[in-house]
């Protein structure tokens, strides 16, 4: 029987194969008359991959093997946005100085030039297709300065031509907020798997000889809302906290316990430790995610005084995406409950290599390997 969830969770394993690393690049524009100066920030490990940096093969991208494909990381980035002022196109003219920078621990390439447009610039719009045919999963964020107005959006690779900034009209940022908290929960595999993992008991009934299919509705229904709602409560008040400054815990930690949050989930599906008030263990776990939540938040570099704004349209956007997880799966697993392949093939399977996977992470993550 060890044998075959062993097997079971081996096949599990490819389609998370890793965790969420978002992959990003941050741009900033500021406009003047009929100039927009622009900084794009792209991460090396997405550059690696469209470019293949790393000539010797070391797993090691050094300063020299960046600078000698500059020329190519530049094109990259040049073809990856164009922009577009009152309808009418905006030519780019000489890049700056090859640099680095970094964000939330990764390196970054930083490309600057200026662009000039036909006109004073009043209405800015932008094509993004950064990476569009390689990582369906990358976006764009950007900071603009028009007017004396400021404002952001997170744009998607090859969706179009979109309105960054107009002159006179409120930004759009709640709402590109709002999508990216969707976009950070949908992503994010460590998160998701923790929810996956606490619901996939949520079906059944634990007694002596083991688990049994769940008889009525309404309590295996109160069971989930009291968990997604200790879940909500808990990474709202972590992030909220460290968006304003007032607990800022290394990455590195964070991510680690979030990783080993799964692993003590998973192991609580196999051999159930806590069978009553699961919640309680929820909210504990939760607390650590929110962390993680704050970590994408603050990456994107908001202003003081947008920051509750921000933060409100951000975590509503997580709890959307959370939501649709849970509307999406808890009736697919409620159909099958009173199935074997559910009580003693995909409960154990699942939990088993949701735990070996977690593993993997957090001794990736706790070792910096």
């Amino acid at each position: 029987m060890i044998a075959r969830l062993l097997l079971a969770a081996a096949l599990l394993l490819p389609g998370l194969a890793v965790s969420h690393q978002a992959s990003d690049a941050y741009v900033w524009l500021t406009v003047s008359g009929d100039t927009v100066t622009q900084r794009m920030d792209v991460a090396l490990r997405d550059l690696e991959r469209d470019l293949a940096l790393d000539t010797d093969n070391d797993g090691l991208l050094q300063w020299h093997e960046v600078l000698s494909r500059w020329a190519d990381i530049d094109r990259l980035a040049a073809e990856g946005l164009t922009l577009t002022a009152d309808g009418r196109m905006c030519g780019a003219e000489a890049a700056g100085t090859p640099a680095l920078d970094e964000h939330g621990g990764g390196r970054y390439a930083v490309l600057t030039r200026t662009w000039r447009c036909p006109g004073a610039v009043h209405r800015l719009e932008a094509d993004y297709r950064l990476f569009a045919s390689t990582d369906l999963m990358h976006r764009g964020i950007v900071r603009w300065q028009l007017d004396g107005q400021d404002g952001h959006q997170v744009l998607v690779p090859g969706a179009g031509r979109r309105v960054l900034a107009d002159a006179g009209t409120p930004s759009g940022w709640p709402m590109s907020l709002f999508l990216e908290g969707v976009h950070h929960i949908l992503i994010g595999a460590d998160h998701v798997l923790f929810l996956l993992t606490l619901l996939l008991p949520a079906v059944l009934v634990r007694t002596p000889p083991g688990w049994t299919a769940a008889r009525a509705w309404r309590p295996v229904v109160l069971d989930v809302l009291k968990v997604v709602t200790a879940f909500t409560a808990a990474h709202s008040i972590t992030l909220g906290l460290a968006v304003f400054g007032v607990v800022d815990p290394p990455s590195r930690w964070v991510e680690s316990l979030i990783a080993a949050s799964v692993v003590l989930a998973a192991a609580n599906n196999l051999v159930p430790v806590v069978r009553d008030g699961r919640w309680k263990i929820t909210f504990v776990f939760g607390l650590v995610h929110g962390f993680g939540f704050a970590g994408a938040l603050k990456a994107i570099g908001l202003a003081d005084g947008s920051l509750a704004a921000s933060l409100l349209a951000f975590n509503l956007g997580v709890e959307a995406g959370q939501l649709a997880i849970v509307a999406l799966f808890l009736p697919a697993v409620w159909g099958l409950r009173h199935t074997l392949f559910y009580r003693r093939g995909l409960l154990p399977a699942g939990s088993l290599a949701a735990a070996l996977l977690a593993l993997a992470w957090f001794t990736e993550r706790a070792f910096d390997l």
